[in-house]
């Protein structure tokens, strides 16, 4: 199951420095797949939005963003999709009324804006999209992943907490060092306000930040819970809507929610929850429960026509 971010992950304190020679070889075996790497080469281009970061960057609202932003523009998007959380291993095209438990909850989001492949097999899922006739595939999540050669690298970056202590899995928050993820990347999306240290990157950086999409929470007091990397950005989004916050409750991220869970939890008036974890409510755990929808929007519009216009 997966977990939230540990508080060391955030300084470099006794237990981050104990780990940090595990946080090395994680980082090595990520060069390493790199440097043996022998991708397949898709039919259509291939954006990737991935991160540098365990968790809770914003990642899946950009990729929605990127999405919605090409289609308008009459580009044929596909997702393609690992299905964080569920157990499928495809490749298959997620339906938007698929179970959680099958597909994940990024899955689900992702196919009500756009067709969207899961597949473990990055280059498997890449041939089904090709077959079906898309001209643009956006990876959500990939930047570790080799399989496939991408046209655009997109790194999606939290203003906020931007790459915590600096070390590696399970030292710190990052999958690899920021110098060697960044290398990869051909733009950097910063979502919320901050300035983390990019170090020697010197391509396009783009900003972005979520914004609230329902005016009818404001003004309503409501229980928030919620099973996702960054519980906090939550909270500043509903504090953002104007609702008045009763209480928080937060689970590990990508938690499956038992019914009994949902009853205790109804004890205690009004809830509301995001988009993630809506999905993974049952139709009677949903009753009763509000949900707080989020867009990604970028500051300059210009810039990401620049950066996808050759795509």
């Amino acid at each position: 199951m997966a977990m939230r971010a540990p508080d060391f992950w955030q300084t470099r304190g006794a237990v981050a420095r104990l780990l940090a020679p595990l946080g090395w070889l994680y980082g090595a075996s990520v060069a390493v797949k790199a440097r043996l790497a022998r991708p397949a080469r898709a039919q259509a281009k291939v954006i990737c939005v991935g991160n540098l970061t365990a968790g809770g960057s914003g990642k899946t609202p950009v990729t929605i963003a990127l999405g919605t932003f090409l289609a308008a523009r009459g580009r044929q998007v596909f997702f393609l999709t690992r299905g964080y959380g569920g157990n499928e291993s495809g490749p298959l095209q997620v339906t938007s009324d698929a179970e959680a438990a099958r597909v994940g909850d990024e899955a689900l989001l992702l196919a009500r804006t756009a067709p969207t492949i899961l597949a473990r097999d990055r280059a498997a899922g890449a041939a089904l999209a090709d077959a079906q006739g898309t001209d643009i595939i956006i990876m959500d999540d990939g930047h570790q992943n080799f399989a496939l050669t991408k046209d655009l690298s997109v790194v999606v970056v939290d203003g906020q907490t931007g790459f915590g202590n600096g070390l590696m899995i399970p030292a710190g928050p990052l999958r690899e060092s920021v110098a060697q993820g960044l290398a990869r990347a051909d733009a950097v999306v910063i979502v919320g306000d901050g300035d983390p240290d990019l170090g020697d990157y010197a391509g396009p950086v783009l900003r972005a930040r979520l914004t609230p999409l329902n005016d009818e929470l404001r003004g309503q007091s409501l229980f928030a819970f919620a099973g996702i990397g960054r519980p906090e950005k939550f909270v500043a989004s509903l504090q953002e809507a104007g609702v008045k916050i009763t209480g928080t409750q937060f689970f590990a991220d990508h938690h499956p929610y038992s019914d009994s869970e949902i009853a205790a939890l109804k004890k205690r008036g009004g809830l509301v929850t995001t988009q993630k974890d809506y999905v993974r409510l049952t139709a009677e755990q949903r009753r009763g429960v509000a949900v707080l929808k989020v867009a990604a929007r970028f500051d300059d519009a210009t810039l990401l026509d620049r950066l996808l216009a050759g795509v």
